[in-house]
């Protein structure tokens, strides 16, 4: 029989493996450049390309989303219309508080509670619940989701997703402010 420490140690161990351990932090990327400002890079009109991979790397969901973002006296509010390749479509809008240097708040209708944002540098962190639709039910999972700026005005966006603190699966996103200027 197996002392039930060793049985416990190996469930910690396995658990770690499973939903993965970031130790990255936002002011990792203090100096790194451009500097993301959440609200200069959103405000007017932005399009995204994203999926939606399983935590077996399968690819579940494909998107675009067309992103609004506008200031409604001292809040900054992020209107996003979701098309599906399956042709399904969704919208959240959500209203987003600075409340310091580098700190935000952020409400949308399916999020639990408040979603806590810190940014530095070229990167922005939200972290927060949400009441995810999947198929005809909801599940109550969590985001950790990061934001890089790029050169040229590419959003690389990144977000794992978990559901009782295990991996579920990983939303990837591309952003680019919309329309594109002309060139010439």
């Amino acid at each position: 029989m197996k002392p039930v420490w060793s049985l416990k140690l190996l469930a910690f161990v396995a658990i770690v493996a499973i939903t993965g351990c970031t130790t990255m932090k936002p002011e990792q990327f203090a100096e790194a450049t451009p500097k993301l400002i959440i609200e200069e890079y959103f405000l007017g009109t932005t399009r995204g390309w994203g999926i939606f991979e399983d935590r077996f790397g399968n690819l579940r969901r494909q998107f675009v989303v067309d992103i609004h973002g506008h200031w409604q006296g001292r809040q900054f509010i992020l209107d996003e219309h979701f098309v599906y390749s399956d042709g399904e479509t969704d919208h959240r809008t959500w209203t987003i508080t600075k409340t310091g240097d580098g700190q935000y708040e952020g409400r949308a209708d399916d999020v639990i509670g408040l979603a806590a944002g810190t940014a530095a540098g070229n990167a922005l962190n939200w972290r927060y619940d949400m009441n995810l639709k999947v198929g005809e039910s909801h599940w109550n999972v969590h985001f950790d989701d990061w934001m890089f700026l790029q050169p040229d005005g590419i959003l690389i966006n990144r977000a794992r997703v978990a559901k009782w603190g295990l991996a579920i699966g990983e939303v990837t996103l591309m952003f680019q402010r919309w329309p594109l200027p002309a060139s010439g």
